[in-house]
């Protein structure tokens, strides 16, 4: 069965593998205060041309958003984000659980926001009886696989600037995004536009692992604490340290991450000859077509994959998702038994 469920199924890359494997003997210290932390911190700060910066290793995308938020806002502050945001449909209440009201923005099918649809929620916010919006969560690639361009999010990032908003980016899937053809952001871009982000590894080729990078140094101050108080120090906090370490040090988070992507244009193109729509046209590694509901069960038996939501009566949107880990095969064999059912 070809697998194309999400992207992180497999393990992780070999050489993370080995990575892991070449400090399995030694004796380090733990939760983060060790030397493989340090080094690879300042190789992040160094990347993102951000020397001001801190960097925080966290275990999963949910944790990071959560923690993050909980710290950066006070009790009376609230967040912005798209309807279709990972922290609204994806998360089981878990930023609404330290106190955040989520602030939801109906966006378009690419899930991203813009100035006018923060804006009015600004506005509403005014008013001493209601949450004060203070964050705009965004995330790079969305939901929907859609990527911000260095022009979308420069104006995002003025626009919270000048209303008093921080801005915040989900970087899960943040490899793909920036291997991704309509990408004209770099890490330094990023770190120059946002307050906080973080760079996903769980989803691009580490064991597990995210590295929230926090730019603004009014929001540095006892992150420690409020990561410990929420569960999310890894006491092994080194192994956080040597994965991003080779991810980073030569390149390999953006080379596996454009073989991601590569794979699922391949598949994406390949669906549109053999004639399926899709709910979009997502440029990085997750694509959404829509296909016929008595396709269901055979492409169940040829492949994993993911129901997003009903297209109509009698079609549903379906996600298939790309990794560091899916062969070139696998997208042609699929293809070669899609083209042979008609």
């Amino acid at each position: 069965m070809y697998n194309f469920r999400n992207d992180y199924s497999e393990g992780c890359h070999p050489e993370v593998l080995a990575a892991l494997a070449g400090v399995n003997s030694e004796s380090v210290i733990g939760y983060g205060a060790d030397d493989y932390c340090k080094t690879c911190a300042d190789l992040i700060k160094d990347l993102c041309k951000a020397p001001q910066a801190s960097v925080e290793f966290m275990v999963g995308g949910t944790q990071t958003n959560f923690v993050a938020i909980a710290s950066f806002l006070r009790p009376w502050e609230s967040v912005i984000c798209a309807h279709t945001g990972h922290v609204n449909g994806h998360e089981a209440g878990a930023v609404e659980a330290t106190g955040h009201k989520l602030m939801q923005a109906q966006v378009a099918g690419d899930g991203k926001l813009t100035p006018a649809h923060i804006l009015p929620l600004v506005e509403g916010g005014r008013d001493e009886h209601v949450t004060k919006p203070r964050l705009v969560y965004i995330s790079n690639a969305t939901e929907t696989g859609a990527v911000y361009t260095k022009t979308e999010l420069t104006a995002l990032s003025k626009c919270c600037r000048d209303n008093g908003l921080l801005l915040f980016l989900d970087g899960a899937r943040l490899g793909c995004a920036m291997a991704s053809a309509v990408n004209d952001l770099t890490l330094a871009d990023i770190a120059a536009l946002t307050d906080a982000f973080y760079i996903g590894g769980t989803k691009n080729g580490a064991m597990m692992g995210e590295a929230l990078v926090i730019l603004d140094p009014a929001l540095q101050g006892n992150f420690f604490r409020m990561k410990k108080q929420h569960g999310a120090v890894l006491a092994k906090g080194w192994l956080l340290g040597v994965q991003f370490q080779a991810l980073l040090r030569d390149g390999l988070y953006f080379k596996i991450a454009g073989h991601a992507v590569e794979m699922a244009q391949y598949l994406q193109g390949g669906l549109k000859n053999l004639g399926v729509p899709m709910m979009v046209d997502s440029p990085t590694n997750q694509i959404f077509p829509i296909v016929p509901d008595k396709l269901l069960p055979q492409l169940s038996k040829l492949c994993s994959y993911e129901i997003w939501s009903k297209a109509d009566e009698d079609h549903t949107i379906i996600r298939f998702v790309t990794s560091f880990a899916t062969p070139k095969e696998s997208v042609e064999g699929l293809l070669a038994e899609l083209k042979k059912m008609g």
